[in-house]
């Protein structure tokens, strides 16, 4: 027979009995501190991150999205019928003024150029004749027009004073007379000759003006032989081609769509609400879409005055005067235009505030350990902030909207 160990301490009986309910112990103190957890909820309330009042610098923005534009296109295209035999450039190429673009088949061209030369030289040579050969010629005849109706005169006078001494008949002045009209009119003649080839003339007047038409028609030949070759028109970026090898093109038909260098356009449409907030020099900064980490200054110069009425929005226009090297034509981009700033605003995140659109906005703030609701009065409105005018002061703490905390609720704040 064993009798019991008396010398056992009450802690190791403590123990052992712990041991032995320890399960039940454990649920026990579990479901006491569920309890005193949840008292505690119900007492003072859930735990609740809030936003505090803080003093700072706000900036105001209207935040629209857009397009890339260049203030204008141009629209190349040929001034004549011909078929393409080269098109010397890809869509997306940077070109230069007066680079070569697309070339034409110029073979009649260049025939109708080589008959205008002739045309030309054929006409000059005409003038060369008048000048070397035919007004010489004609003085030549004068001098001897001169000469011949001097002898006839003198023949005539001699002839009379012997007629009239009785020495000569009547048929022999005649004769005399008839020789002196007869030079008379060689010596006109002669005259009319040097006057029609010397300039002024009517034969170098015809002469000049044959020649000025030959030349204008080589000008019009070269001037369509030019055409042939299609050039662009100033730097740029081709953005669109609509023409390949052996394509017959006609005068007025786009063949290829050239985007000019220099200044750039962002094209936005912004909702008509912020119309009044929206003003010609204003500044902001964009992104592309593309690449957001990259952010660039822009200006705006245009504001429609007309409404989208089916869109109920204003297409404004923004110049980036040194636009990136990444932009593209059409290329999405992100924009805040900066249209207030104040420093020293009392600062709260706009999720804490409630009805901002609505004119009477409140936000729960916390009074006696309850959610209360406060009217507040609001100034600016950022991206995330909006600045406080009247309702809260400094360090004063809001629930956000997303807590799901209700009017006169318990709560127990905690600052971010």
């Amino acid at each position: 027979m064993i009798l019991p160990n008396k010398s056992r301490s009450p802690l190791a009986a403590l123990w052992t009995g712990f041991l032995s309910h320890k399960w039940f112990i454990l649920a026990v103190v579990a479901l006491l501190a569920l309890g005193l957890w949840q008292g505690v909820r119900v007492i003072l309330g859930p735990a609740i991150v809030v936003d505090q009042v803080k003093s700072g610098r706000l900036v105001e923005t209207v935040v629209a999205s857009g397009h890339v534009e260049t203030p204008y296109r141009v629209e190349i295209g040929s001034q004549i019928t011909g078929t393409v035999q080269e098109v010397l450039v890809q869509q997306g190429e940077k070109v230069t003024k007066g680079q070569p673009l697309i070339s034409l088949e110029a073979r009649e061209l260049k025939a109708a150029v080589v008959q205008a030369q002739g045309a030309v030289a054929q006409a000059e040579a005409r003038i060369r004749q008048l000048e070397e050969l035919t007004l010489p010629s004609a003085r030549e005849a004068l001098t001897q027009a001169n000469a011949t109706l001097l002898n006839a005169q003198q023949t005539y006078d001699r002839t009379a004073q012997l007629e009239r001494n009785g020495y000569a008949t009547r048929a022999a002045l005649d004769d005399a007379q008839k020789t002196l009209d007869v030079a008379r009119a060689a010596k006109r003649s002669a005259e009319f000759q040097v006057y029609t080839a010397s300039s002024g003339g009517s034969d170098y007047v015809m002469a000049q003006t044959q020649a000025n038409q030959a030349r204008a028609n080589l000008d019009t030949a070269e001037s369509r032989l030019g055409y042939a070759t299609i050039a662009a028109p100033r730097d740029g970026v081709l953005i669109t081609r609509n023409v390949e090898r052996g394509t017959v093109v006609q005068p007025g038909k786009a063949l290829l769509v050239l985007a000019p260098a220099g200044d750039v356009q962002l094209v936005l449409q912004i909702d008509e609400r912020n119309l009044g907030k929206i003003a010609l020099g204003q500044k902001a900064i964009a992104s592309a879409d593309a690449y957001p980490d990259r952010r660039f200054p822009a200006v705006i110069t245009y504001v429609n005055p007309g409404v989208d009425i089916s869109r109920a929005s204003v297409e404004v226009k923004l110049t980036v005067a040194d636009p990136p090297d990444y932009l593209r034509q059409d290329m999405t981009v992100s924009v805040d235009i900066e249209i207030a700033a104040r420093d020293d605003a009392l600062v709260l995140p706009l999720r804490s505030v409630h009805d901002v659109l609505s004119g009477t906005p409140w936000v729960l703030g916390i009074k006696d350990g309850r959610a209360t609701q406060r009217p507040v009065k609001i100034g600016l409105r950022g991206n995330s902030q909006v600045e406080i005018t009247g309702g809260l002061a400094a360090d004063d703490v809001a629930i956000p909207q997303s807590s799901g905390v209700l009017t006169g609720q318990r709560v127990r704040p905690v600052l971010q």
